[in-house]
């Protein structure tokens, strides 16, 4: 009989992906990125709880964890279970994650979101706030089950300072927690996004009307939050063109460079594109004007299943266009040990997208390991 290890031993391929990297002061011993992703298993109340620090500390193999998008106060809450970051009993309960993250050798950050108009009073108790009173087009999930979107309130410049001040106080509790940096959500359809689309930003203040005054929200916080922790511990992410929550932009090509060009002297960790595609000319564009680390996260097929190889060549292709880090989502999800199923060429579980959005362990914590898998798989003549 042939050894099943050795066989896949045998397939492994050398990669990038697996090159140490520098991220800041960071050493990260691979370029691979476990992006954000929204699981719902906080408490009703934002507390993050004990299965995720298991969740979290299972895929500590990755070079860096992006912890799931977290609010930075109460009306910014998008769904029931999202964890957030603005009292104590929050930054006691990451503070459990980071520590078993940290012991299984891997580090994080945590990506701070603002839902913006992509909230709801059955959630909350508050009414959405976000640039214009555009409302969500689509049903939303809230406790009491899905419910119409509303209309949210127009942010006055008051709250618009206040709510920068929200995102620096939860970067600063971030730190407390144990986290080493922050990465500020400016895509998928969320509030910065929306300040940044001229179909949900109708404003004809300073925060609106052009593209530098629609960029100005989005660069006030992350001014904001790297004053509060400093610019090396700050990474932002932007999606350009990308279509989540009903999002739509006409003018990305002017928009996307303003808004780079504004931030490519503030000395920032990272800035992580959303769908990047080395195909586009837009990707180039940012990348040249981009400095310091750029994350790539691939476009790859959704809500279809991904491609076998959970979107390594996909994000191969992003290294040789220019990309130092690759955030894959889905494929991490799946497989714990992601880094090491790539590095020996091994086959991937499949995603069970039933239990992405809350529950328990199962889809969660149970995803196996080489280890337990090959256990269970019959030996090849």
């Amino acid at each position: 009989m042939r050894d099943r290890t050795t066989t896949m031993s045998s397939t492994a391929l050398t990669s990038r992906l697996f090159e140490p990297a520098r991220l800041g002061s960071l050493h990260l011993p691979n370029r691979l990125v476990m992006a954000p992703l929204t699981r719902n298993r906080a408490s009703a109340g934002g507390v993050p709880q004990p299965i995720m620090a298991t969740y979290y500390a299972q895929r500590a193999s990755a070079g860096l964890i992006i912890a799931e998008a977290t609010t930075p106060n109460a009306v910014g809450q998008t769904y029931p279970d999202i964890p957030a970051i603005y009292h104590d009993a929050h930054v006691a309960g990451w503070r459990r994650v980071t520590g078993a993250v940290r012991a299984a050798g891997g580090t994080m950050f945590l990506q701070l979101q603002h839902g913006g108009r992509i909230g709801h009073p059955a959630t909350t108790g508050l009414t959405p706030l976000a640039p214009s009173p555009v409302a969500f087009p689509d049903p939303i999930h809230t406790p009491a089950g899905s419910r119409p979107g509303v209309v949210p309130r127009a942010m006055t410049v008051a709250e618009i300072r206040s709510t920068v001040a929200d995102f620096a106080a939860a970067a600063r509790r971030a730190i407390d927690a144990g986290f080493e940096g922050v990465e500020v959500h400016g895509g998928n359809g969320y509030l910065i996004h929306q300040f940044l689309s001229e179909v949900t930003n109708h404003r004809t203040d300073a925060y609106g009307r052009s593209a530098a005054g629609r960029i100005r929200f989005a660069v006030e916080v992350v001014e904001a939050v790297a004053d509060a922790i400093g610019p090396a511990r700050v990474g932002l992410r932007i999606a350009p063109g990308v279509t989540a929550n009903a999002m739509r932009e006409h003018d990305i090509e002017h928009v996307y460079p303003a808004l780079v060009g504004a931030l490519a002297d503030k000395g920032l960790a990272y800035l992580h594109v959303v769908f990047a595609d080395p195909a586009q000319p837009l990707f180039h564009r940012i990348r040249a004007d981009w400095p310091a680390a750029l994350i790539a996260n691939p476009a790859l097929p959704w809500p279809t299943p991904l491609p076998a190889d959970g979107g390594r060549h996909a994000g191969e292709r992003l290294l040789a266009a220019g990309a130092d880090l690759i955030s894959l989502g889905r494929a991490f999800l799946a497989n714990p040990d992601l880094v090491e199923r790539f590095r020996r060429g091994a086959p991937l579980n499949p995603v069970r997208a039933e239990y992405w959005y809350g529950g328990g362990e199962l889809g969660y914590t149970d995803y196996p390991v080489l280890a337990a898998a090959e256990e269970r798989a019959p030996a090849r003549a």
